[in-house]
C-alpha cells in the first residue's frame, strides 16, 4: 500500500464554485498542489481570472453566476466545451443573510436558499454525463458539498435562510449520495467551522476573540480545509459515502458551553 499515492490527485480533473477567493480558493490551491487540473468558478470574471493566474496553469478560469438554474446549466455546458470528465465536483458557492425576525425580506430567504440549496443540485444534475464518465469502482468520481456547522449547530445570529439552507444541503448530500453511490459518484460534503472569509467576517477581522470560543484555541487554516476536500477527493476517500466531515477545531461536537 502506497499511502502518499491514496492522496494524490494526479491526472483528475476537478470544478471549484465560488473558486476565486476564501474557501473554495484553498480548495482549489490544495487540489493543484496534489496534482490536479482545476477549474474555478466565480461570479466576478476579473477575480476568477486573477485567481486562476495566482494559482498556475493547472487552474483555468470559467466564470459563471450559478445563482440560477440557467447558470447552472451555462457553467455545465462552458465545462463540457473543455473537458469529458470531470472527476471531482466542488459546490462551495454560497451566500449568508442576517437580519432580524421581524423585518428578515423574501429576498434574504431566497438569495440564500436557491444558492446554497438549489444550485448544488442542478449543477450536479447538468455535469452528471462528465460526472459519469469520469466513475469507476476503482476511482469513483467525486461531488463535495460545502456545508457549515451552521446547518449541525446554531449560531448567535438571526441568520433564518442561512441556517435552513444548510442544514438542508447536509440532507440532499445523503439523499444524492444514496442515488448517484449507483454510478460510482461518491456525495459528501464538508462543514465548516471558523475560517477567515468575506462571509464570515468576525473569524477575518476578530480572529483571537473568536478562537478564545472554540475548543481547539483557534480559527480554521487554509491547510485545515484543503486536508479534508483532498481527502474526499482523493482515493483515501472512496468508501466514504453520504458522510459530512466537520471541520471546526471542535464548536459543533466538542463544545461543553457556558454552563457545562
Amino acid at each position: 500500500m502506497d499511502i502518499a499515492k491514496l492522496f494524490s490527485l494526479e491526472g483528475r480533473v476537478a470544478l471549484v464554485t465560488g473558486g476565486s477567493k476564501n474557501l473554495g480558493k484553498h480548495i482549489a490551491r490544495g487540489f493543484i498542489a496534489q496534482g490536479a487540473k482545476v477549474y474555478i468558478s466565480s461570479r466576478k470574471a476579473a477575480a476568477c481570472e486573477a485567481t486562476a493566474a495566482e494559482l498556475g496553469p493547472k487552474c483555468i478560469p470559467l466564470p459563471m453566476d450559478v445563482s440560477t438554474v440557467e447558470g447552472c446549466k451555462a457553467l455545465a455546458a462552458a465545462f463540457a466545451a473543455h473537458e469529458q470528465k470531470l472527476d471531482i465536483l466542488v459546490n462551495n458557492a454560497g451566500a449568508a443573510w442576517a437580519e432580524p425576525f421581524e423585518t428578515f425580506p423574501e429576498q434574504g430567504w431566497d438569495k440564500v436558499m436557491d444558492l446554497n440549496v438549489k444550485s448544488p443540485f442542478f449543477l450536479t444534475q447538468a455535469l452528471y454525463p462528465q460526472l459519469k464518465a469520469a466513475a469507476s469502482m476503482a476511482q469513483p468520481a467525486k461531488v463535495i458539498m460545502i456545508t457549515s456547522i451552521d446547518g449541525q449547530r446554531l449560531n448567535p445570529w438571526e441568520t433564518y435562510s442561512y441556517h435552513a439552507s444548510k442544514s438542508s444541503l447536509i440532507y440532499l448530500t445523503k439523499r444524492m449520495a444514496a442515488r448517484l453511490i449507483a454510478d460510482q459518484i461518491n456525495v459528501t460534503s464538508i462543514a465548516p467551522g471558523a475560517f477567515a472569509s468575506d462571509m464570515n467576517k468576525a473569524a477575518r477581522d476578530h480572529g483571537e476573540a473568536v478562537a478564545g470560543r472554540i475548543p481547539n484555541k483557534r480559527i480554521g487554516l487554509p491547510e485545515d480545509l484543503a486536508a479534508a476536500a483532498i481527502f474526499l477527493a482523493s482515493n483515501a476517500g472512496n468508501y466514504v459515502v453520504g458522510d459530512t466531515i466537520t471541520v471546526d477545531g471542535g464548536v459543533a461536537h466538542a463544545n461543553i458551553g457556558s454552563d457545562g
